[in-house]
């Protein structure tokens, strides 16, 4: 997938001169993929008795080394080889095995993923039955008298339903609520036992006495309110240990599926550089039945030449080679390729702040389809699709997510902002230059009295440090092909 480097921030994309004449049709072909630069040097150099491994490594030591654009970011790494070349065999047999690891790692992820849904259910259960016994003990915890507590009650009536359901039988048990009231005498009981406000321990008695009812009834009522207060109790303990336990043991199934991610990402890594340029294969300089190859290199070497503006040199390789087989006598158990072929780079020159290059590597990532992405992506929309839950029970686990962390700084930041507009305040003078504001603010334009923000650059203190570094980008450009021409015995002038 070619983009358009319009769409990442950049103003204008490149051309290729493909034919001389001005009158030529199709003298000039678009590459969107790259930005328009300051400088461009091309050079096409074609040998077949030096590897091609030297031509990377000149450019690349005179660049870092020679004019010290050490910050080096390389953006792309691909291979591509005929079917029925060598090399095409041991590349799929090296990606097989890669693909075996990222199979079993993969697997273990979505069932990780999948067991997290069920641990997330089970706390959204525990958190509804607790919810029932905090709403239930509030009543409890009022000072008003037992008799007076009938309000707020249905909390209470749903936690003796789910003892009698639960702990007393149900229907089925003819001890039990609804099996006594089938006997003579007890007809009454259900209907008191939910009619009872809720209690402690030690107001059962009190309370079953003030009724009027006949003593056998109330013996049972005593019996069944004093046996459910005292599973309630300790019930709500267990579930609430149980609460905390299963969001401990969530933080620690979250940071396994983490870890499995981190350990799939370098097989991931392997697999994509393994894999073959499809747009390469097409391409008419590469033959099936040929022993050929492609390689395509592509490197940002830049170096902050002042605060905002950064020189910078994109190096672009592309190397059609014929690999020969060749016996090393160190680094190889046996015979090991040497690239020998066509070389094509080209040298294009930018003066770029921090952001332009974020986004030049922004969009080199997506041309090709990032499966570390997939992965990341379906972890988030396994999360998303957990609604905001999980995340509740992470962070009361203690677990921190970027827009936390994020959220933390910008708090500190506007605080520190605070602390020193509050500073503004005490200078003695502050009032009087209020004062010469409010006399001569209808007289002058209001934009005299604004603060301009030291610390984002003007336009004009942008343009003179891009063009700063635009010295350093030409000569770093000019001389590197330069160097490379005669270095290789070429005319140069």
């Amino acid at each position: 997938m070619v983009v358009d480097c319009r769409d990442f921030g950049f103003k204008a994309h490149d051309f290729d001169e493909r034919a001389r004449g001005d009158n030529m049709p199709g003298r000039l072909v678009p590459v969107k993929n790259f930005p328009k630069p300051a400088r461009k040097l091309r050079l096409v150099y074609q040998t077949f008795n030096q590897s091609i491994e030297e031509v990377y490594f000149f450019l690349l030591h005179n660049l870092r080394e020679d004019f010290g654009l050490y910050d080096v970011k390389k953006v792309t790494d691909v291979f591509t080889a005929s079917e029925q070349s060598a090399f095409w065999g041991q590349a799929q047999q090296r990606m097989t095995i890669q693909q075996g690891q990222v199979s079993n790692y993969l697997a273990t992820i979505g069932k990780l993923t999948k067991e997290l849904f069920q641990i997330v259910r089970e706390l959204r259960i525990l958190d509804e039955r607790l919810d029932l016994y905090e709403q239930s003990n509030k009543v409890i915890e009022a000072k008003a008298s037992v008799h007076s507590r009938r309000l707020s009650q249905a909390a209470e009536i749903a936690l003796r339903g789910y003892w009698v359901d639960l702990k007393d039988g149900g229907v089925k048990s003819p001890g039990s609520v609804y099996g006594l009231a089938s006997t003579l005498g007890y007809t009454a009981l259900p209907d008191l036992f939910f009619a009872a406000p809720p209690m402690k321990k030690n107001e059962v008695d009190s309370y079953v006495d003030s009724l009027k009812f006949n003593t056998k009834l109330k013996d049972v009522l005593r019996r069944k309110l004093q046996s459910y207060i005292i599973w309630k109790e300790y019930t709500f303990k267990e579930m609430d240990n149980r609460k905390k336990f299963t969001i401990k043991f969530l933080r620690q199934h979250y940071n396994s599926i983490q870890m499995y991610i981190n350990w799939v990402k370098p097989y991931l890594r392997n697999v994509k550089r393994l894999q073959q340029n499809f747009n390469k294969t097409m391409s008419e300089d590469l033959i099936g039945a040929f022993e050929g190859s492609f390689t395509e290199i592509e490197i940002v070497c830049s170096r902050k030449m002042t605060k905002n503006v950064r020189a910078a040199v994109v190096l672009n390789i592309n190397f059609r080679t014929a690999p020969q087989m060749d016996f090393h006598q160190e680094g190889y158990q046996h015979k090991g390729p040497i690239h020998v072929g066509r070389s094509e780079f080209t040298l294009r020159g930018y003066t770029w702040t921090d952001e332009d290059l974020d986004n030049y590597v922004r969009m080199r990532d997506a041309e090709a389809m990032e499966l570390l992405g997939d992965i990341d992506t379906s972890l988030k929309e396994s999360i998303d699709a957990l609604g905001d839950d999980l995340r509740t029970y992470l962070k009361e686990a203690g677990e921190e997510f970027p827009e936390d962390i994020k959220a933390k700084e910008e708090a500190k930041e506007k605080a520190k902002k605070k602390m020193e507009e509050m500073k503004g305040v005490v200078e003695p003078f502050t009032a009087i230059f209020g004062g010469f504001k409010e006399i001569f603010g209808a007289l002058l334009p209001s934009q005299m009295f604004k603060k301009r923000d030291k610390s984002k650059p003007t336009g004009w203190e942008i343009s003179k440090e891009h063009k700063k570094a635009a010295g350093m980008m030409n000569v770093a450009t000019y001389n590197t092909y330069k160097a490379f021409k005669k270095a290789h015995r070429m005319v140069t002038w």
